[in-house]
């Protein structure tokens, strides 16, 4: 009936505009109705509206808003720690960010927009590091810079993590009168994890925030400077806030699997 003069002459689309603004405005209701002279018109429905499609922006550091929030929230979900879920992408949700990206093959990036969010709707699960798989055991993947602590054979934990930089350097070990050179790495290998400190110690090489040590003088330990690079001495530095609780969840005598992934 599209075209057709009804009644009065109006056509069908002008009709449906005047039913529309009528329903606006709440007056003339005699003009929601057909004119009497056409009883074969019938009455004008309005289409209903969509479900509008959720969307998310592109987001970079320093940004704030309810998708950040449910980026925090999502985050955590899947047991990377953006820190405090506060709408805030900060330092601390930066670091989540770069974790996932590396469990999911993405390049590790600060500002992300489409993809990621597709592959945060749908993650991987990360690749375990050796054939032996214990329940718990921390895995640490010092290419893409992460590491996963299990418990009872599930993920608690994945953190973006800085290993050692390669460079060479040379420094006094505890005792030691000549300084000794070496490079900086973080060797690849199955370890377990011993002695530990509370708090902040000072090693010959800097200060560490809550080590625990699993190879010789290589240890986990928080760090004030994480880069997304490999910039440590040869130790698995990771963030603070994580560094704050990650003694309670890593026993002694758990095995650590150190691999170089292809």
């Amino acid at each position: 009936m599209r075209g057709r003069p009804i009644g009065t002459g109006m056509t069908a689309p002008l009709l449906a505009a005047v039913v529309l603004l009528a329903g606006c405005s709440g007056t003339d209701e005699a003009a929601t109705q057909p004119p009497a002279s056409s009883p074969s018109a019938k009455p004008t429905t309005s289409a209903p509206t969509p479900t509008p499609t959720p969307t998310h922006r592109r987001l970079k550091p320093g940004a704030k808003g309810s998708d950040v929030e449910e980026l925090q929230r999502r985050l955590k979900a899947l047991n990377y720690d953006p820190g405090k879920v506060d709408g805030k992408y900060g330092p601390s949700t930066e670091m989540a960010v770069w974790a996932f990206q590396a469990v999911n093959r993405m390049k590790q990036k600060s500002t992300f927009g489409k993809s990621f969010w597709e592959a945060l709707a749908d993650p991987e699960e990360p690749r375990p590091m050796a054939k032996k798989r214990e329940k718990d055991r921390v895995d640490v993947d010092l290419k893409r810079q992460y590491l996963v602590l299990y418990k009872d054979g599930e993920p608690r934990l994945i953190s973006h993590i800085s290993s050692g930089s390669g460079e060479y350097y040379c420094a006094k070990d505890r005792g030691a009168t000549v300084p000794r050179c070496r490079y900086a790495t973080t060797g690849t290998g199955d370890f377990r994890t011993g002695r530990r400190f509370t708090g902040w110690e000072t090693s010959p090489l800097g200060r560490l925030y809550n080590p625990i040590y699993f190879n010789g003088g290589i240890a986990f330990h928080g760090a004030l400077s994480v880069p997304k690079h490999p910039a440590s001495h040869g130790c698995v530095r990771m963030p603070m806030h994580i560094a704050e609780y990650f003694p309670d969840l890593l026993g002694d005598g758990v095995p650590v699997h150190v691999r170089r992934p292809r």
